[in-house]
C-alpha cells in the first residue's frame, strides 16, 4: 500500500467517488474497463464519455494492409497490437470499446487532451472558412499565432517561423545557425535525439536510429552525455527534480554540483582538441532528454555549455521539441530551469496538440540570415495549424495546465520514489511536471540494465490492465510517462495501482531479491 502521509495527500485532493483501492470489471464500457479479465484491476475513475461503436476493416484486414502496404518501419506497439479508434481527453478506446488511461500523450504529443472540445471547435471553424493558401498570400491566423506565441519567451526571441514537424524545425535551426555564423560544426550530447531527417540524424546520438548514410556526420560532434545517474559522475544533488538519484554525493552546500563541472571539463576538452578554435556553429541541447530516457542534465550544466559554446562563436539552440508548452510545470519551457536564454528555440508534439505543427523562434539578427537565399515551408503556419495552436495556447492558460502538470507531476514523482524504495528493479525515478521516467535495472548498484524480455513482461501487463505508457533510453529500459497535462490524481493512482501490480508479478517469478512489501532500505 501507499504510505499513510500520501494516502492522506489523495484524500484530500480527490473526489470521495474514489473509494475502492482495486476492483473488478465485468462491462467493457463501465469505469473499471480492462483490456483482460484475469487480473485485479485497479478502479478506473469515472468519465461521462461514450466512445461511439467502431465502423471500420476487420483487425485482421488492418494486420494485413500494414503487412503489405505499410513500411516496415511502423513497428505496432505489444504483442497483440492495440487498434485505437477514439480519444477523449487521457483517455484512448480501442475498437472493442475498451478504455485505456493514455500516460504517453501520443509520445508526449497530446498536450490538452484527446479532441478537446475548445481545440476541436477552432479547428472546424477555421476548415468552414479557409484551409490553405500557403503564405504566398498573407492570412489573419499566422499573425495572429505569431504574436501570441512570441510572447511567450524570454528576450529578444521575437522572431518564428513556422513548420510542421520537430525534424523540421531542428533541421532548420540547423541551417540558420550555420549561415548566420558562418561556421560549420554543430555539437550535440551522446544519447540525445533532435530527428530522423537525413539532416538531423547526425545530430541523433543513438545507434539504434541511424542509417549508414555517407555525409550524415559531417561536421557533427558528439559530447559526453552529462548523465548524473549513469554516467561517469552523479550525486544525490545533481538534478532539477523531486527525486534524486541513490548515487552518493561529495558537493558541498553553495559550492556548485561537482558532477555538473566534470562534464562541463569534458566538455572544454572537445573544444580544446575537436574544434577550430572560436569557429562553432551551434550546439543543440533537450532540456530534458525525452527518447534517451528522460534523462536531466546536473544543474547549472547547460548555462556554462550555452556561455562556452558563444564564446566559440557559436548559438545554443534549446529543442523544446518534448519539454515545452507547461510540460516541466514549473516553467513553460524546460530551458527556464535551467538559467539561461537560448538563441534559438524549436518546437513541435504539444505545440498543435496533435495536429502538424512546429516552429523555430530565434531572434530578429539570426532570423534576417534566412533572407540571404529563397527559403519557403509550404504547409507551415497555414490556417488551419495557426487555430490549433492558438487555441492549444489558449486551454493550457484557461485551464492552468502548467499548475496541473507541476502538482500532479510532482505527486506522481513522490509516489514513483516510494515505489523504487520498495522494488529493488526500480533503478532511478526522474524528472518534473508530467516528464517522467522510471529506469528499471537487474542490479541496482551497478544499474545495470533490465533485460528486454522482461520489461516488455511488464509492459504488456499494464496495457492488459488498461494503462499505456512508452519506453525510452538506448536499451529500452525506462519507462516514459508524458500523459496529456489533465491528467489528475484519480489518474496517477491508477496509474501507480497499476505499475505496483506489474512490479509485483514481475519480482514473484524472481527467485531471489524480492522486497516487496518490506520495510528495510535498498543495499544502494
Amino acid at each position: 500500500m501507499m504510505s499513510k502521509r500520501l494516502l492522506a495527500h489523495t484524500r484530500r485532493v480527490m473526489p470521495s467517488s474514489s473509494s475502492s483501492r482495486f476492483s473488478s470489471s465485468t462491462t467493457l464500457h463501465s469505469k473499471a474497463a480492462p483490456a483482460v479479465m484475469n487480473l485485479v484491476q485497479s478502479e478506473m475513475p469515472e468519465t461521462g464519455h461514450r466512445p461511439s461503436g467502431y465502423v471500420g476493416p476487420s483487425y485482421e484486414q488492418i494486420l494485413e494492409t500494414r503487412k503489405t502496404h505499410l513500411t516496415p518501419n511502423l513497428v505496432a506497439h505489444f504483442k497483440k497490437p492495440l487498434v485505437i479508434h477514439e480519444g477523449h481527453m487521457q483517455w484512448l478506446y480501442d475498437h472493442e470499446g475498451r478504455r485505456y488511461l493514455d500516460m504517453f500523450g501520443g509520445i508526449v504529443t497530446v498536450s490538452v487532451g484527446h479532441c478537446h472540445p475548445k481545440v476541436n471547435q477552432a479547428l472546424s471553424e477555421q476548415i468552414s472558412k479557409l484551409w490553405h493558401t500557403t503564405n504566398i498570400y498573407m492570412h489573419p491566423k499566422i499573425h495572429e499565432y505569431a504574436e501570441r506565441l512570441v510572447a511567450k519567451f524570454p528576450g529578444n526571441l521575437k522572431s518564428v517561423c513556422f513548420v510542421n514537424s520537430g525534424s523540421e524545425a531542428n533541421d532548420l535551426a540547423m541551417l540558420m545557425a550555420r549561415v548566420h555564423t558562418g561556421n560549420q560544426d554543430i555539437l550535440s550530447f551522446r544519447n540525445a535525439y533532435h530527428g530522423m531527417s537525413p539532416y538531423t540524424m547526425g545530430l541523433t546520438a543513438h545507434s539504434t536510429w541511424r542509417f549508414p548514410l555517407a555525409g550524415v556526420n559531417n561536421g557533427l560532434v558528439h559530447v559526453m552525455n552529462p548523465d548524473p545517474y549513469q554516467g561517469i559522475w552523479g550525486g544525490a544533488a545533481c538534478r532539477d527534480s523531486p527525486v534524486q538519484t541513490t548515487r552518493s554525493c561529495q558537493c558541498q552546500e553553495g559550492g556548485g554540483c561537482q558532477a555538473g563541472s566534470a562534464y562541463y571539463n569534458e566538455l572544454e576538452e572537445t573544444f580544446k582538441y575537436s574544434l577550430p578554435r572560436g569557429k562553432v556553429a551551434a550546439m543543440f541541447a533537450e532540456s530534458i532528454q525525452g527518447v534517451g530516457g528522460t534523462v536531466q542534465f546536473p544543474k547549472g550544466y547547460l548555462k556554462r555549455a550555452a556561455a562556452l559554446v558563444r564564446a566559440n562563436g557559436g548559438l545554443f539552440v534549446a529543442d523544446e521539441v518534448q519539454t515545452g508548452f507547461g510540460r516541466t510545470g514549473e516553467h513553460f519551457w524546460g530551458f527556464e530551469g535551467h538559467d539561461y536564454v537560448p538563441d534559438i528555440v524549436t518546437m513541435a508534439k504539444g505545440i498543435g496538440n496533435g495536429f502538424p505543427l512546429a516552429a523555430v523562434v530565434t531572434t530578429p539578427e539570426i532570423a534576417a540570415s534566412l533572407g540571404q537565399a529563397l527559403h519557403f515551408n509550404t504547409y507551415g503556419g497555414n490556417p488551419m495549424a495557426s487555430a490549433v495552436g492558438i487555441a492549444v495556447l489558449d486551454v493550457i492558460e484557461e485551464e492552468q495546465l502548467q499548475r496541473n502538470s507541476l502538482e500532479v507531476g510532482t505527486y506522481f514523482l513522490k509516489c514513483l520514489e516510494e515505489l523504487q524504495q520498495r522494488f529493488e528493479i526500480v533503478g532511478d525515478v526522474r524528472g518534473k511536471g508530467l516528464m517522467i521516467g522510471v529506469e528499471l535495472v537487474e542490479d541496482c548498484e551497478k544499474r545495470t540494465p533490465l533485460a528486454t524480455p522482461h520489461v516488455l513482461e511488464i509492459w504488456e501487463t499494464c496495457k492488459d490492465l488498461g494503462v499505456l505508457f512508452g519506453r525510452g533510453g538506448l536499451h529500452g529500459n525506462v519507462l516514459s510517462f508524458r500523459p496529456p497535462l489533465c491528467v489528475g490524481f484519480e489518474d496517477v493512482e491508477l496509474a501507480l495501482n497499476t505499475l505496483e501490480t506489474a512490479f509485483q508479478q514481475h519480482m514473484s517469478k524472481r527467485l531471489r531479491g524480492w522486497r516487496y512489501g518490506q520495510a528495510q532500505s535498498r543495499s544502494c
